[in-house]
C-alpha cells in the first residue's frame, strides 16, 4: 500500500520538499505526495514590497502551483487545514479529512502584532499577496483624496505614511514607497515636499542582522536620498484609525501604518500536542522531525537550536529545511539512517528601491551594483529551480521590461512594448539576403576549392567577376587565374590576423563550407522563424567576423540593425517558434523533473 506524504504549506519550505520528494523517490518506494494549501499559486514573499510599492504588477509575485509541479507526480489540493490529529494521523478541514503516513508541516508565519492596542485592527501588515494589493490600492487611494481635500490637518494625516518595523521588508517597502512617492505626486498634484515617509524602530539601528557598515550606507540612502524620517529607539504604543501612538514621543496622525514588524508561526490547531518555542515555532530536532516521529516541520515554522542560536526565518532556511525533511521520509521510507540537518546560510541581500542596495555574502559586504545584481541572480536561480526558464523568463519582463514607475532614461525606450508582428518583414527579408549570400558562395565553389587568403604576398591581382557581393573587395585573382579571397585587410586587427594566418588558411575549405553552411542555416531559420534569437545571434556573429576581416559593404551595412531588432521575439510572429519554443520549454520542465523526455506533452 502506498505511502502517503502530505505537505501542509506552498511556501518556499513546502515547495522544495515536494521538488525534492519527487525527484529522488523511486518507484519501488510507492509514495504517494499530496501538497495542501488555501490558495492556489506560490508567492514570492521577499518580492512583496515590489507590489506594494508599484513597481512590478501583482503577477510578479505569484506563481501558480500547477506550473511550478507540472508533470510531476505532485497532488494539489487547495483546502485550508484548521486540525491536526497527530494521533490518527488525520488533518481536516471544515469539510474535508486527509490521512498521512508522514506530514511536512511547513504553513510559514503569519504578522505578530505582540498585543499592541489596535494593531490588528487599524494597520496594514506586509505578509501575503493580498496585502500587497490592498496597500498599494490604500496609497492610491490616499494621495486622490488628499488631491481633492484642502484643510491642512486632514491632508497631512492622509500623506502621513508609517512603515512600523526596520527589517528587511520594512526597509525595502520604504524605499519602494519612496520612489514611487515623487510620481505619485506628479499624477495627483501634490507638492513633492507635502508627503511623509517615517520607518519607525524600536531597536537602535535598522537591518540589525548587518554590519555597521552596511546598515551606515543603507540609512544614508534612505535619509539623505529618499528623504524617509528613521525613527530609531521607537515603539509602538497604540494605533487608531488616525493616530499612532508611541512610547517615547507625540503621537503621529496618520491613516497608515504599514506593518512589518515581526512575525510568529502560522500553525492550524494541534490540541496542545507540539513543543513549541519563541513565536509560536515548533521545535525540531536535528533531523526537523517534531516530537512525533513521522511529523516533520520545516521553514518559517519550525525551531531548530544550531549550536545555541535558532535558524533565523529566512528562504534559505526554508529551502535548507524542506529538503532535509524530504529526505529524511524517504530514508525513513527505505529504512536508512536519517541525515542531519546541516545549515549553511551564506548571507542576505536589501534592495532599497530600483537603484541600490546592500549585501552581505559569506562575510563579505558588495557594492552597490553588484548587491542589485546578487538580488536579481538569487531570484533566477530560485525560479529556475521551482519553474524552469519559463519563470526566469517572465521574472526578467516584471522587473526590466514592464516596470511600472521610476525608470532610467534607457528603461524608458527598452521598455516601450511593440507588437512583434511588425518585425516579420525584416525577418524575412534578413532570412533572404542571408540565404542568397549563402548560394552564391555554393555557386561560386566555396564548397570544393580553398579561396581564402591572407595578406597579399604575390603578384598583381584584378577583381574577380564572378566573386560573391560580399568578398568583391577582397576578392582577386593570383597570376595563374585563380579566384582567393583576402580575410586579412589593413583594418584587421593583429591578434585577428593571427588567427586567420595560422588556423583559418591552412584549413580553408573546412571554414568555407562552415561559413556557407552557418549563412544558409541562418537564412533559413529566419526566414521560418525558428529558433529566431539564435540566428540572429549567428548572424551578428558573422557580421563582426567580416567586419575583423574583409570589412562591411555598402550592400548589407544594414544586417547589424536588423539583426539586432529580429532577436525581440520575431519569430513568435508568423513563425514556428510560436510553436516550438513553448514545446521546448515543456521538454525542459519534463526532463527537469523526471530526468527523460517525453516527445508528445
Amino acid at each position: 500500500m502506498s505511502k502517503k506524504v502530505v505537505i501542509l504549506g506552498a511556501g518556499y519550505a513546502g515547495i522544495e520538499a515536494a521538488l525534492k520528494l519527487h525527484k529522488n523517490m523511486k518507484k519501488e518506494d510507492d509514495i504517494e505526495i499530496s501538497l495542501i494549501d488555501k490558495n492556489s499559486y506560490h508567492t514570492l514573499l521577499t518580492e512583496l514590497h515590489e507590489v506594494a510599492g508599484n513597481r512590478i504588477p501583482e503577477e510578479g509575485i505569484r506563481v501558480p502551483l500547477k506550473e511550478i509541479f507540472k508533470y510531476t507526480g505532485v497532488k494539489i489540493i487547495q483546502d485550508e487545514i484548521d486540525n491536526i490529529d497527530f494521533k490518527s494521523g488525520v488533518i481536516s478541514s471544515l469539510k474535508n479529512k486527509y490521512a498521512y503516513d508522514y506530514l511536512i508541516m511547513a504553513t510559514g508565519s503569519q504578522p505578530n502584532y505582540y498585543g499592541i492596542p489596535g494593531m490588528e485592527e487599524n494597520c496594514f501588515p506586509l505578509w501575503s499577496y493580498e496585502n500587497a494589493i490592498t496597500i498599494r490600492e490604500h496609497i492610491k487611494a490616499c494621495f486622490n483624496k488628499a488631491s481633492y481635500i484642502k484643510e491642512p490637518a486632514a491632508r497631512k494625516k492622509l500623506l502621513t505614511f508609517v512603515i512600523g518595523g526596520a527589517g528587511f521588508t520594512g526597509v525595502e517597502m520604504a524605499g519602494e514607497l519612496a520612489q514611487w512617492k515623487k510620481s505619485l505626486c506628479r499624477e495627483y498634484g501634490i507638492p513633492s515636499d507635502e508627503p511623509e515617509i517615517y520607518l519607525v524602530e524600536a531597536l537602535p539601528k535598522i537591518l540589525s542582522n548587518l554590519k555597521d557598515k552596511s546598515i551606515n550606507k543603507a540609512m544614508n540612502y534612505l535619509e539623505k536620498k529618499l528623504g524617509v524620517k528613521v525613527l530609531l529607539n521607537c515603539s509602538i504604543s497604540a494605533l487608531s484609525p488616525d493616530e499612532i501612538s508611541f512610547a517615547s514621543r507625540e503621537p503621529l496622525p496618520s491613516t497608515t501604518l504599514i506593518w512589518t514588524a515581526g512575525v510568529k508561526a502560522s500553525c492550524p490547531e494541534d490540541g496542545g500536542e507540539s513543543d513549541k518555542a519563541k513565536s509560536s515555532r515548533i521545535i525540531v530536532n536535528e533531523y526537523t522531525q517534531t516530537k512525533h516521529e513521522n511529523v516533520y516541520a520545516a521553514g518559517d515554522l519550525c525551531f531548530f537550536d544550531d549550536s545555541g542560536c535558532a535558524l533565523p526565518a529566512l528562504v534559505e532556511t526554508a529551502l535548507q529545511t524542506g529538503k532535509t525533511a524530504a529526505l529524511n521520509i524517504l530514508a525513513s521510507v527505505r529504512s536508512q539512517p536519517q541525515q542531519k540537518l546541516v545549515p549553511k546560510l551564506h548571507g542576505v541581500m536589501v534592495s532599497i528601491g530600483s537603484f541600490f542596495a546592500v549585501s552581505e555574502l559569506m562575510g563579505v559586504e558588495y557594492p552597490r551594483l553588484i548587491s542589485m545584481m546578487f538580488k536579481y541572480l538569487v531570484n533566477v536561480h530560485y525560479l529556475f529551480g521551482i519553474g524552469g526558464f519559463e519563470l526566469v523568463i517572465r521574472y526578467l519582463k516584471h522587473e526590466f521590461i514592464e516596470k511600472k514607475q521610476k525608470k532610467l532614461l534607457p528603461e524608458k525606450h527598452y521598455s516601450v512594448r511593440n507588437q512583434a508582428f511588425w518585425l516579420v518583414p525584416i525577418r524575412l527579408f534578413l532570412g533572404y539576403s542571408w540565404l542568397v549570400e549563402g548560394i552564391n558562395k555554393v555557386k561560386d565553389g566555396w564548397f570544393s576549392k580553398a579561396l581564402l587568403a591572407g595578406s597579399p604576398s604575390y603578384g598583381s591581382v584584378s577583381a574577380v567577376s564572378g566573386a560573391t557581393a560580399d568578398a568583391v573587395s577582397t576578392a582577386s585573382v593570383t597570376e595563374t587565374g585563380e579566384a582567393v579571397f583576402r580575410i586579412v585587410a589593413d583594418h584587421t586587427p593583429g591578434w585577428y590576423e593571427w588567427i586567420a594566418e595560422t588556423i583559418v588558411i591552412p584549413n580553408a575549405l573546412f571554414f568555407q563550407i562552415v561559413i556557407v553552411l552557418a549563412e544558409l542555416a541562418i537564412g533559413a531559420a529566419l526566414i521560418s522563424g525558428t529558433f529566431t534569437f539564435i540566428a540572429a545571434l549567428g548572424a551578428l556573429a558573422l557580421n563582426v567576423n567580416f567586419l575583423l576581416s574583409t570589412g562591411m559593404y555598402e550592400y548589407n551595412y544594414w544586417y547589424i540593425p536588423a539583426a539586432l531588432c529580429v532577436l525581440g521575439g520575431a519569430g513568435r510572429a508568423f513563425g514556428l517558434d510560436y510553436y516550438i519554443m513553448p514545446w521546448l520549454m515543456k521538454q525542459w520542465r519534463y526532463l527537469a523533473r523526471n530526468r527523460k523526455l517525453k516527445l508528445r506533452l
